[in-house]
């Protein structure tokens, strides 16, 4: 095999070159290819950092929207009991109405009754004083005076006042 080994001139040649070229290079290629690396690195980390900022923010709204749902669970369980005893007391009112009107009711019933009573036993009183007026004139024969027949009145008023008692 034959080994290819270059001339001292050329050697010198292609270093030289060599040398040139990465002058070129280092001063007008590289610069703008690290300024390029060195801004998407930036851009790289300007991503990571917001991304991190991002989670965050995530995290705090996440465990602001916990609170606030407890808070709302909390409020609605309140608004539940809150309803609950109302209705209670409105059925304990409305309870408390119709009994104070059942009564009232059963009140006007028995004044009624009792004025019905009182009414029928006036009337049975005017028609007993007439019968016993007009059976004690038979049984006498006579008529009576005023003060016999207001006696007569009460005495059997009184009989039958003490039968109605019973």
């Amino acid at each position: 095999m034959d080994i290819i080994i270059p001339k001292g001139y050329e050697l010198y040649v292609n270093i030289v070159a060599f040398a040139v070229l990465f002058v070129v290079m280092w001063k007008f290629a590289f610069p703008p290819m690290t300024k390029m690396l060195d801004e998407r690195a930036n851009k790289i980390r300007e991503s990571l950092e917001k991304a991190e900022d991002t989670k965050i923010e995530a995290e705090r709204l996440l465990e602001e929207y916990k609170v606030q749902m407890a808070e709302a669970r909390a409020e609605a369980s309140q608004v539940i009991e809150q309803g609950r005893k109302v209705a209670e007391s409105m059925k304990a009112e409305i309870l408390a109405k119709a009994k104070e009107q059942a009564e009232a009711e059963k009140a006007k019933a028995i004044e009624a009754i009792k004025a019905e009573k009182a009414a029928a036993m006036a009337e049975l009183k005017s028609e007993v004083a007439d019968l016993s007026v007009a059976v004690a004139g038979k049984i006498i024969g006579s008529s009576l005076s005023k003060t016999d027949h207001e006696a007569l009145i009460d005495k059997y008023l009184a009989e039958v006042g003490s039968l109605n008692e019973n």
